[in-house]
């Protein structure tokens, strides 16, 4: 039996569940939060075999105790996976959920960085049990155990026994706010991207990062219009689409582009409920009475321009109510992007956002570096 690089340190999941994320003497939630919501490392500890241990403290989990740097991972839905490779981890990146909803063709434009999504291991095959786990066996699973529980159906027990015989969880859902269960810890893209470089002990990268991210943030936001639109971010139930999942911008990381670019949403003002929160359908004639300024249309996988022209915008310009849409009328049917994006799919997807809404301002130029992306996924933060 190998020793694992993550063991459990201070109380178990169930004590945090158990005691409503409070635990008396400190311990979980004990420690100042830094300007990037990140608790301290600390100091290491010497492990008995010349290097030295450390721990990072996540909610829900709690805090987690490593021996080593993990080297092999994985994490179930893209944002973290994305978080890992934008630390340089893409090496060890050996599995994910489903491998369509990881933006990885995105690291086409960056000339070193790339995945190969087909050596992936899928984690759903009609379901996802614990054997593939085993099978994987990886030194650090990135995905919120709670998430495992109320998405995927496992028990507390079996979260329990693949921590303890195969490897730790770590990991916040973070790409939505709108499950009940997740009464714990809302951190933001870059909160739970620095918990992740600390477990993976790549501060520097994650700081180059966040600054730069910051530089971008900051010329696009500068540029705004005075007044943004409101836009209502649809998932097509069907393509050609007849009706559509509406997901509420602000829930999660997965709406950080369009919280950056300040618009308004449509659907939040008319009490459409979020897909992810139970809401059911919507049809041509509810969007109609609401008739956002804009419509943002989410689609998974590798989307050509050919492709979304053909598929939806075209049959919205074709449809007998759809046509009547101011969004439709006034050519605002932008490609909405992914659901799980982590620091770089964010800055491409920031980009696409921008052009979409704005294209008089932002059409012309690519709004972020490339290469400079490139040499801090890769290392090379000297330029």
């Amino acid at each position: 039996m190998r020793t694992r690089s993550g063991r459990r340190a201070g109380p178990t999941r169930r004590e945090y569940v158990k005691y409503g994320g409070a635990v008396a003497g400190g311990g979980l939630l004990a420690g100042c939060i830094d300007g990037n919501g990140s608790e301290p490392t600390g100091t290491g500890t010497d492990d008995g075999s010349g290097g030295e241990s450390y721990s990072v403290t996540m909610e829900p989990v709690g805090t987690v105790e490593f021996d080593t740097v993990p080297e092999t991972w994985f994490p179930y839905t893209g944002d973290y996976a994305d978080m890992g490779v934008a630390l340089g981890q893409g090496d060890g990146l050996s599995a994910i959920g489903i491998r369509a909803r990881f933006g990885s063709h995105l690291y086409n434009e960056l000339p070193d960085v790339s995945v190969d999504l087909g050596e992936l291991t899928e984690l759903w095959q009609d379901g996802t049990g614990k054997e593939i786990y085993y099978e994987i066996d990886a030194d650090l699973h990135v995905i919120d155990p709670n998430f495992m529980v109320n998405r995927l159906e496992w028990s507390e027990d079996d979260v329990e026994e693949i921590e303890t015989n195969v490897a730790p969880f770590f990991g916040n859902t973070v790409f939505s706010r709108v499950y009940d269960w997740h009464d714990y810890a809302d951190y933001t893209m870059y909160e739970a991207f620095g918990k992740l470089a600390e477990v993976f002990q790549e501060q520097e990268r994650y700081e180059a990062f966040a600054a730069y991210h910051d530089e971008v943030l900051t010329d696009v936001q500068g540029r705004l219009p005075d007044e943004t639109p409101e836009v209502a971010v649809l998932y097509p139930a069907s393509v050609p689409p007849e009706s559509f999942y509406p997901y509420l911008i602000g829930n999660g990381t997965q709406s950080k582009h369009w919280t950056d670019l300040h618009v308004g949403d449509a659907l939040a003002r008319n009490d459409i409920t979020d897909a992810q929160a139970g809401g059911g359908e919507i049809d041509y004639e509810t969007l109609l009475d609401i008739d956002p300024d804009a419509l943002a249309i989410r689609l998974q996988g590798e989307i050509t321009d050919e492709y979304f022209e053909q598929e939806i915008v075209a049959h919205l310009r074709d449809h007998d109510v759809a046509s009547d849409l101011q969004a439709v009328r006034n050519d605002r049917v932008i490609y909405g992007g992914l659901t799980y994006q982590g620091p770089i799919i964010h800055l491409f997807q920031l980009e696409e956002a921008a052009q979409g809404l704005y294209p008089e301002e932002f059409s012309d130029e690519d709004l972020f570096d490339r290469q400079q992306v490139n040499d801090i996924v890769t290392g090379n933060l000297d330029g």
